[in-house]
């Protein structure tokens, strides 16, 4: 994935009861940190479906009020470049579940007040962005 080009992340920060989502990753760059579902925008897709895609993949859960939050800019140490798309939608169905185990080993809704350490280097981008 290594290109002389910006790669287009997405991130989907979902409520539900005064609580949000997220996963925490593996195998790929920030293996070990906390984020909201999400991955690369497919080509020719829009921000809500992926938002719908991604979540549905990752969290086997289905959200709605889908809208977009906000961009980050972030630069990896290793190289890697991605801007990042942050998306806010609530829950509409299902249960959280890890939807691939290559990629995340563990799930859960936090409080916004009390979330897991370490964040992924764009989540904690958007919530600073946010405050």
């Amino acid at each position: 994935m290594d290109s002389k080009f910006p790669m287009v992340g997405l991130g989907v920060m979902i409520k539900k009861n005064d609580k949000v989502l997220l996963l925490k990753r593996k195998g790929a760059h920030g293996s070990g940190t906390w984020c909201f579902p999400g991955g690369h925008l497919e080509y020719g897709e829009t921000f809500e479906a992926c938002a719908k895609r991604e979540t549905l993949e990752e969290g086997g859960i289905k959200i709605k009020n889908v809208r977009f939050a906000s961009a980050t800019n972030n630069i990896f140490p290793e190289g890697k470049h991605y801007v990042t798309i942050f998306m806010l939608a609530e829950w509409d169905e299902g249960e959280a579940v890890i939807g691939e185990n290559d990629k995340c080993d563990a799930i859960g809704w936090f409080s916004p007040n009390d979330l897991p350490k370490p964040l992924f280097f764009p989540t904690e981008n958007f919530l600073c962005a946010i405050k």
